[in-house]
């Protein structure tokens, strides 16, 4: 199993609607590529100086589902999204 993690740092001028956006999109990728095993997404809860805003874990059978979630229309489109409204993004894939 491929674990893949994704962290947001929104811009300070980035509207709460539009956050909120960012993060239903990403929850409905599970119900659209059928590589997805499970996703979880959410807002930070702490507010810690070194917390991100926004955070995604996600699990694939292998690199070749989570390479099928990559390029699939629907992710790019909101990895797009997700890149226009952030600062920094970050994330880190690992098998476990």
């Amino acid at each position: 199993m491929l674990t893949h993690i994704v962290v947001w740092k929104y811009r300070a001028d980035v509207e709460q609607f539009a956050r909120e956006e960012h993060v239903t999109l990403l929850g409905n990728l599970a119900s659209i590529i059928p590589e997805v095993q499970s996703l979880s997404v959410g807002f930070d809860t702490l507010f810690l100086p070194r917390s991100y805003d926004t955070g995604l874990v996600a699990t694939f059978a292998d690199r070749a589902a989570l390479d099928a979630y990559t390029v699939h229309p629907e992710h790019v489109k909101v990895a797009q999204l997700g890149r226009s409204i952030s600062e920094h993004v970050v994330s880190v894939d690992f098998i476990s």
